[in-house]
């Protein structure tokens, strides 16, 4: 019994450790963090199947450095993944 739940933990951290950031935080919930690049502003982020999509547009000279919290709401309640996009002059 404790051989099987070696090898199943060991099978988790496997997958975990294999995972990109982005795969962690949709998949198994947590937080990511993505830092948009200098002068960019954020105008809209997807999914599509496992890849995260942010449109962005150049930022105005008026326009101040914004975060922003894009959040999973899944049905169940569990394993919710969210984003804090940070926009930096």
């Amino acid at each position: 019994m404790n051989k099987l739940k070696m090898l199943v933990l060991a099978c988790l951290c496997v997958g975990l450790v294999g995972c990109t950031q982005n795969q962690r935080a949709k998949e198994w919930g947590g937080t990511a963090d993505i830092k948009l690049p200098p002068n960019q502003k954020l105008v809209n982020v997807g999914w599509e199947e496992t890849h995260l999509w942010v449109l962005t547009r150049p930022m105005r000279a008026d326009e101040t450095p914004e975060q922003y919290l894009y959040k999973e709401n899944s049905s169940w309640g569990m394993l919710q993944g969210s984003y804090n996009i940070y926009e930096s002059r």
